[in-house]
C-alpha cells in the first residue's frame, strides 16, 4: 500500500478522521459513565434488594472489574480481526446487558449482569487509543488523543451526577439503567452505520482477497495472510500476548502501575465523597454529585493548556527531528508536571476537609488533580502508542488489565480507609503514595531510550534521542 493511497485510514478526509475521533472518544465515556452510576443510587438498590453497602460499592467494583477480563479478549482480538468487527459485538452485548441490570430482581442477576456489562464495555478502553493510532500520524495524534484522554474520568464523574439528580428526582433506580440502555444502543447504531474498518493489516487482507477475485490471480496476497496460526497459538496471541508485552517490558511495568494508582484514586473519590460532603456538609445525592463538577472542569481545562501550550511545542520538535520521528520521551512533559500537583491535590483536599471550613475548598481541591489526571494519562497513552506502534492495542490492553484492578480495588476499602483514619490522615496517605510514584516521568524522561533499545516491541529503539538537525534550526 502507497502512502497516498485512499484505502489508508491516514488518507481519510480530516473531517472524517476528527469524526471518527470524536466518536471513539464517545465510546468511551460511553463505558465509564456507566461504571459509576450506581453511586448515586446506592440508597435505592439497598432497599430494593436488602443488601449492605459494601455489596452496592462492589456493583461499581465488579464492573470496573469487568475491565479486568475484557481488555485481554478485545485488544488482541481487534489486532487479528480488525477494530470495526470487535466494537459491534461488545457494544450489542454491553446494550443488552444494560437491559438486564434494568429488569433484575435479585442481588446475583444485577452483580452479574453489572460484571458481564463491564467485561463488554470495555472494548474501548483497549481499542479505541488503537483506533485513533490508525487514523492519525504522530504529529496530530497528540491533538486527537487529548480529547480521547477526557472521557476515561468524565465519564465517572458525570455518572455520579446525573445517577445522583435522578435519584433525588424520585425516579426509579430502574429508570437509570434504561438510561444506560439508551445511550448504550444509541452508540451501537453509530458504530453499525459510521464506523469502518481502520486497521490497516486487516484492510490489505480484504483488498487481497477482492483483487484475487477480480482478477482471478493468486499472486495477490496481504502479509497478515502469510501468517498462518493454529487454534492453540491464536489462544496464546490473544490471552497471553497483552501479559507478555507488559511482563517483559519495565517501561510499560512502571507506567501501567502509575497509570493503575491514579485512575484508582479517581474511583476511590466515589466514596470519599459521601463522607466528605454528604455526611460532613449534609448536601443530598444530587449535590453531593455536584461536587464533581470542578474535577471535569479541571480536566477540560487540562486538554485546552495542553492544545495551546505543549502540542505546538511537540509540532516544533516534529519539526525538529525531521525526517526521523520523534523520540517518545518527548510526550512526558505534561506528565512531569501533572505528577507534582496531583500529590498536592490530595492534601489541598483532605485538608480543608473539616465540616466547619466551606464546601469550595475540598470541592475546588479537585480542580488541580482533574487537570493533573488529564495530563499523565494523555502523556502516558501517548507514550505507549509512540513505543509500541505495532503493538498498540495489547500494550494498552495490558495497561487497562492492571488500571482496571486498582479501579475495582480501591472503593472497595476506600470507606473504611476514610472512616478510620479520617479525610484528612486517608487523603494524606494516597498523597504520600502519590510523591513516591511521582519520579516516574522523570525516569522515563531520562532512561527510556536506553530501555526503549532493549525492547523486543518497540519499533523506535534505533531512533535518535537528538534532533537530526542542528540546534539553530530551531
Amino acid at each position: 500500500m502507497s502512502p497516498d493511497d485512499l484505502i489508508n485510514p491516514q488518507n481519510w478526509s480530516r473531517g472524517y478522521r476528527w469524526y471518527l475521533t470524536m466518536l471513539a472518544g464517545l465510546l468511551i465515556l460511553n463505558a465509564t459513565f456507566a461504571s459509576s452510576t450506581p453511586s448515586g443510587i446506592t440508597l435505592d438498590l439497598i432497599e430494593q434488594f436488602h443488601f449492605g453497602k459494601e455489596v452496592a460499592t462492589v456493583t461499581i467494583a465488579l464492573f470496573v472489574g469487568g475491565y479486568c477480563v475484557g481488555p485481554l479478549l478485545w485488544g488482541p482480538l481487534s489486532e487479528q480481526f480488525g477494530r470495526r468487527p470487535i466494537f459491534v459485538i461488545t457494544f450489542a452485548a454491553y446494550t443488552a446487558f444494560q437491559i438486564g441490570c434494568a429488569l433484575s430482581t435479585n442481588t446475583a442477576s444485577i452483580l452479574i449482569f453489572r460484571f458481564l456489562g463491564g467485561t463488554f464495555a470495555a472494548a474501548p478502553l483497549s481499542n479505541s487509543g488503537a483506533l485513533i493510532s490508525d487514523l492519525w500520524d504522530a504529529d496530530t495524534r497528540g491533538k486527537a488523543l487529548a480529547f480521547f484522554t477526557l472521557a476515561p474520568f468524565a465519564g465517572p464523574s458525570l455518572g455520579r451526577i446525573v445517577s445522583g439528580f435522578m435519584s433525588v428526582a424520585g425516579l426509579s433506580w430502574r429508570w437509570v439503567f434504561w438510561l444506560l440502555t439508551m445511550f448504550a444502543g444509541a452508540c451501537l447504531l453509530l458504530i453499525l452505520f459510521t464506523l469502518p474498518e481502520t486497521y490497516v493489516p486487516v484492510i490489505l487482507v480484504r483488498e487481497a482477497k477482492k483483487k484475487r477475485k477480480e482478477t482471478g490471480d493468486e499472486q495477490w496476497w496481504a502479509p497478515m495472510e502469510k501468517h498462518k496460526f493454529s487454534f492453540s497459538q491464536h489462544m496464546q496471541r490473544i490471552l497471553a500476548r497483552p501479559f507478555l508485552i507488559l511482563f517483559r517490558e519495565p517501561m510499560l511495568i512502571a507506567i501501567s502501575l502509575y497509570m493503575s494508582f491514579v485512575y484508582g484514586c479517581l474511583y476511590l473519590l466515589f466514596e470519599a465523597y459521601p463522607i466528605v460532603f454528604t455526611e460532613g456538609h449534609h448536601f443530598n445525592q444530587g449535590i453531593s454529585g455536584l461536587m464533581f463538577l470542578p474535577l471535569v472542569m479541571g480536566g477540560i481545562t487540562g486538554v485546552l493548556l495542553y492544545l495551546i501550550i505543549f502540542n505546538p511545542i511537540y509540532e516544533n520538535k516534529h519539526k525538529l527531528y525531521s525526517p526521523n520521528p520523534v523520540p517518545p520521551e518527548a510526550r512526558l512533559d505534561i506528565a512531569m508536571w501533572a505528577a507534582p500537583l496531583f500529590a498536592i491535590s490530595f492534601f489541598w483536599f483532605g485538608w480543608t476537609s473539616y465540616p466547619s471550613i466551606s464546601f469550595w475548598a475540598p470541592m475546588m481541591g479537585t480542580f488541580p488533580m482533574g487537570l493533573a489526571i488529564v495530563w499523565i494519562f494523555l502523556a502516558l497513552f501517548n507514550y505507549i502508542i509512540d513505543a509500541y506502534l505495532f503493538v498498540a492495542a495489547s500494550a494498552l490492553a495490558s495497561t487497562t488489565v492492571v488500571r482496571s484492578l486498582f479501579g475495582a480495588g480501591f472503593p472497595l476499602f476506600a470507606t473504611q480507609m476514610f472512616e478510620q483514619l479520617n479525610p484528612r490522615w486517608a487523603s494524606t496517605l494516597l498523597g504520600c503514595l502519590a510523591i513516591l510514584m511521582g519520579p516516574i516521568p522523570f525516569v522515563l524522561f531520562k532512561y527510556g531510550p536506553v530501555l526503549r533499545r532493549w525492547s523486543k516491541y518497540s519499533p523506535t529503539d534505533n531512533l535518535p534521542t537528538k534532533p537530526t538537525k542542528g540546534e539553530n534550526s530551531a
